[in-house]
């Protein structure tokens, strides 16, 4: 079981520089959970990509469904008090804190790319980049 940032999500759905390592990632441990906060987050990213004329609806609303399969059941609203904690420790927004609580709720690790999140929580966090399998 762990916990991922919205950002993993799109790298392994929407094809870039990251996704072998979240493919990889989801080889590893296909277990992964993550605020309820993600769907609106990814949503988002999608809409960026509509926008651009870099998916149709069709394919956006396809993704999106792939994205909901796979954390059926993983989603997880977290204690509010533990993200403004975890958000007056930090310099990270509340919305990036909500997966750090995630992870800490679950005693597991957050995978991110955010350098942000990688440097305010270290002890909670892994970069995709660095999984070590």
């Amino acid at each position: 079981m762990i916990v991922v940032d919205t950002n993993v999500l799109a790298y392994l759905y929407l094809q870039g520089e990251f996704s072998q390592a979240a493919e990889r990632l989801l080889a590893y441990d296909g277990d992964w959970h993550a605020p309820i906060l993600w769907k609106s987050e990814f949503r988002n990213i999608l809409a960026g990509y509509l926008r651009r004329g870099r998916l149709t609806v069709t394919v956006a609303d396809a993704i999106m469904a792939e994205a909901e399969s796979l954390l059926e059941g993983t989603g997880h609203e977290p204690d509010s008090r533990q993200v403004l904690r975890l958000v007056r420790e930090s310099d990270c927004s509340a919305y990036d804190c909500e997966f750090v609580a995630v992870a800490q709720m679950l005693g597991t690790v957050l995978f991110s790319m955010d350098a942000k999140i990688l440097k305010a929580f270290p002890r909670q966090t892994k970069k995709l980049t660095e999984m070590i399998l």
